[in-house]
């Protein structure tokens, strides 16, 4: 007996050690988001660098520099080649703005940004409300008079490291062989039809979003040189989306609203497509029965920063698919990319 004591004691102390590393999560984001702000993995590059040297190069204390180097090393993104001296992993090269994927924009959000609200989240779990609503700044986020003046160029900076890293995703889940044009609802500066133009030459391709947004989307276009094949067209989903294209896209449009709110921008995608006209969401999807895989706890994550943010939320493929027969749409199919789900959807009866 006193060995099955003994058991249940070590199991028990197990948990509780669980729950300390879990605690400390936001210890990781304020490393990693340091990393960043200091240019650690543009000043070591693909090179291996001794501390003297990296200190020099992003104006830190030596001291204190290593002991930042030693925790990316515990966390995978450096690698201790010697006593003094780091690289960075394939990993840590997420952290360079010109990686392959790269993600500092979005880390850069995280933490000045996302961290900040997410430490209202018990406000937000008692009231329902979210953090603009707490503070009496109306529904939504994104016209917030106190959003701060850096605000919605590091969202849009966020965001667009965040799409760039599954367009390729997308290509290869979707075949567009056999559409003509296709919109971007809601595509903002063109990230993500700039991106599926580059890779299908056959398609032309709107980006439609708030007048605000065209400036720099018709200036992306220039630059990746589809100016002949994408354009912008300002609008306002909730209003009235143009009939112009046979396939429509959205990424991460209706996890920011509640159901009432995206039954009427899917009508008006229902209303601008032709009879058989295709419509893909990208979403991230709940799990009907939550696990404590590492995907779960992610979109879990996510459903808890629409609560925070813009009072949306994450829904299970079975929400999505009701949404979108009361807009007149049926199911063709769920495609896993990555951390989101490309799911499509045909107009008409057929």
């Amino acid at each position: 007996m006193a060995e099955l004591g003994n058991l249940a004691e070590g199991e028990r102390m197990c948990q509780l050690a669980s729950v300390y590393e879990l605690v400390q999560s936001h210890r990781i984001t304020a490393v990693i988001y340091t990393a960043a702000m200091l240019n650690l993995a543009e000043a070591i590059g693909g090179e291996t660098k001794s501390v003297d040297e990296l200190a020099n190069l992003v104006s830190a204390d030596e001291s204190a520099l290593r002991r930042l180097l030693i925790a990316l090393t515990t966390l995978g993104l450096c690698r201790q080649a010697e006593q003094d001296r780091f690289a960075m992993t394939d990993l840590g090269r997420q952290l360079d703005r010109d990686g392959d994927p790269s993600f500092k924009d979005w880390i850069i959000f995280e933490g000045e940004m996302l961290m900040q609200s997410w430490s209202g989240l018990l406000d937000s779990i008692r009231t329902g409300k979210t953090a603009a609503q707490l503070r009496g700044d109306g529904d939504d986020r994104y016209t917030a008079a106190s959003n701060p003046p850096g605000w919605t160029r590091q969202f849009n900076a966020a965001m667009v490291s965040l799409t760039r890293s599954i367009v390729p995703k997308i290509i290869a889940a979707h075949d567009f062989a056999a559409a003509r044009i296709v919109m971007d609802v809601g595509g903002g500066t063109g990230e993500l039809i700039g991106g599926v133009l580059q890779h299908t030459p056959h398609l032309e391709g709107v980006a439609f979003d708030l007048a605000r947004c065209e400036a720099e989307a018709r200036a992306h276009f220039e630059r990746l040189g589809i100016a002949d094949r994408g354009r912008f067209v300002a609008g306002n989903f909730f209003e009235a989306i143009p009939r112009v294209a046979d396939t429509i896209l959205m990424k991460s449009i209706l996890h920011n609203w509640k159901d009432d709110c995206c039954e009427i921008i899917l009508r008006n995608c229902r209303n601008a497509l032709p009879a058989s006209g295709t419509l893909i969401v990208i979403e991230r999807i709940m799990p009907e029965r939550a696990t404590t895989g590492a995907e779960n706890r992610s979109c879990a994550m996510s459903d808890l920063n629409m609560l925070r943010g813009p009072g949306g939320r994450e829904r299970t493929e079975a929400e999505y698919c009701k949404l979108a027969a009361s807009a007149g749409f049926r199911l063709v199919g769920t495609a896993g990319i990555g951390m989101f789900s490309l799911i499509q959807f045909r107009s008409g009866e057929n």
